[in-house]
């Protein structure tokens, strides 16, 4: 090992192992963080073979489509039980309410689970939180297939949301580790597909299936989907986050070396694991209320989100009670849905080629609001989509409307939805999973409700006016990727966690100087203090809170 030189981490290169009595030749050390002397941080070389970034594109594909399937079928397992709904409530005697709640409770899970499990994750890595979660939704699906009660299920289907909560946002911080920028956009929208193409099949398959064979085999065939995708990443897919690999290459080299000093950079941190879990665990609360960004993406997710569980009630009341549609013809009806979300994930290498224009056109070190692109460009096809929807969907029209009113909304999604975990992403660095679990917070918590109050929102409003107000809601959010593509750096410039290139931060600085010297008495002045701050904002991916 070289003990020559001392390297900080930047964004483009790994650390390399060396000792910290020396003098920095890559970066400024923070003053916060000065390593003790004889001790040796063991971190990544710029070509080291054991940084995922640095893995076979063809591996990483691999990784990609297996957690990207893992997200389809948690998705899929959250609406594949709408096509029957019915069936469990005359199975068990209870009222339609009540069974809805089966969908809602496990929504909600989806939402309480990545407030531990994303944090978590940065603490003791993916790989044990994805094999662990998803053995226990496994085990408890199981119950819900032969429950005899409907406390059985209801509970059950509780522990599974929570359980299957962990992939859907885990897969965005390991999409982080493994891609470098400017290569993540097509992987992000292979990701980005699988949530929304999930629930558009659920209805389908699950039409077919209950008709054939019952409600209960809406459940063995989660069982028998999350038991496949359970061994796939247990066994094939290995660790990806970067802290907890070299963690663990520091362990060996002083068990091989018989020498203590090999540490990395969480070893130095002088806090114990259980003050830095309590951090962690209250990190994505911390970015969720006091993070702009976060907060109002989070509100568009939502309403979004919200869209997509209430057509899984409105379709069975525009085809089921208003055509007099069986549950498999009604499921038919999402198959535009799915063919938006698919047209749209197959333009994402065109999207991603533009990206990278952008990249060299910012010398390789394109702002995050340029992620925003897509998203202000296809934010119009959920409005358009919604109030297609409303105005054809009366009884006496023909069943064509409402479904193609499905296609532009399936379309926009996945823009919205890529560009939206892209620019979560790009802006947070090593905290995008937990900034990713504070979007799926409050969305889910939004979409566990929209299913309990859809039916009487239909009744009270009409099918046309209910239909009618999401457009107008997801029409007002049209502003939000605007309003952060004009001020989204100089928010992050402000911002406790989020990433700041120095280029970007100089624009902030000569802003604020600017107003300055238009109000000398009332402007804002920045000192070396602040300058230090600034610094360690922006180098906030690589280091703990």
């Amino acid at each position: 090992m070289d003990s020559s030189a001392s390297k900080i981490l930047t964004r483009e290169e790994g650390f390399s192992s060396s000792s910290a009595a020396s003098s920095s030749t890559a970066g400024t050390q923070r003053p916060d963080e000065q390593v003790p002397t004889q001790q040796r941080i063991v971190a990544f070389a710029p070509d080291d073979p054991g940084n995922p970034k640095n893995w076979s594109k063809a591996f990483k594909w691999y990784i990609t489509l297996v957690v990207a399937m893992t997200c389809f079928v948690v998705a899929f397992a959250s609406s594949v039980i709408t096509a029957d709904i019915a069936g469990v409530v005359e199975e068990f005697d209870v009222s339609e309410e009540v069974a809805l709640v089966s969908i809602s409770i496990f929504v909600v899970g989806f939402g309480v689970g990545p407030m531990v499990f994303a944090p978590l994750s940065e603490v003791y890595g993916r790989r044990i939180i994805y094999g662990t979660t998803l053995f226990v939704a496994v085990i408890f699906i199981i119950p819900s297939a032969v429950a005899d009660n409907i406390t059985t299920l209801l509970v059950c289907r509780a522990i599974d949301g929570i359980a299957f909560s962990a992939p859907m946002t885990l897969v965005g911080g390991t999409l982080a580790d493994l891609w470098r920028n400017e290569e993540r956009g097509v992987p992000m929208a292979a990701f980005s597909a699988a949530p929304f193409i999930g629930p558009a099949i659920g209805p389908l398959v699950g039409g077919f299936l209950s008709d054939s064979s019952g409600w209960r085999w809406l459940y063995w065939i989660q069982l028998i989907l999350a038991f496949v995708v359970w061994v796939l990443i247990t066994f094939t897919v290995p660790e990806t986050y970067a802290p907890t690999i070299l963690s663990r290459r520091a362990r060996k080299l002083r068990k091989s070396t018989d020498d203590p000093s090999h540490v990395t950079e969480q070893d130095i941190d002088p806090r114990p694991i259980s003050a830095r879990l309590r951090v962690f665990l209250i990190r994505p609360f911390q970015l969720l209320f006091g993070e702009l960004i976060v907060f109002l993406i989070s509100l568009y997710m939502s309403v979004l989100y919200g869209l997509l569980y209430m057509f899984f009630v409105a379709y069975p009341i525009v085809y089921q009670k208003g055509k007099g549609y069986s549950a498999s013809t009604t499921g038919l009806m999402f198959i535009p849905v799915a063919v938006g979300v698919l047209l749209s994930a197959a333009c994402a290498p065109f999207v991603n080629k533009h990206y990278l224009t952008l990249v060299a056109k910012h010398g390789g070190k394109p702002p995050a609001e340029t992620r925003l692109i897509p998203m202000m460009l296809s934010c119009w096809c959920i409005p358009i989509g919604l109030f297609i929807f409303a105005w054809t969907s009366y009884p006496e029209l023909s069943w064509a409307g409402p479904a193609m009113g499905g296609f532009p909304v399936g379309f926009g999604f996945i823009f919205l939805y890529n560009s939206a975990n892209n620019y979560l992403v790009d802006s947070y660095q090593h905290q995008a999973a937990s900034a990713l679990a504070a979007k799926t917070f409050i969305r889910s918590f939004w979409g566990a409700a929209v299913v309990l109050f859809t039916e009487q929102m239909y009744d009270r409003l009409g099918d046309q006016w209910a239909s009618s107000l999401i457009g107008f809601i997801s029409l007002a959010c049209c502003a939000i990727p605007f309003l952060f593509w004009k001020f989204g750096a100089r928010i992050r410039a402000k911002s406790k966690y989020a990433y700041v290139d120095e280029e970007e931060k100089t624009d902030a600085d000569d802003v604020e100087k600017a107003k300055v010297a238009q109000n000398p008495v009332g402007g804002i002045t920045r000192d070396d203090e602040s300058e230090d701050e600034d610094l360690r904002r922006a180098r906030s991916y690589v280091s703990n809170p």
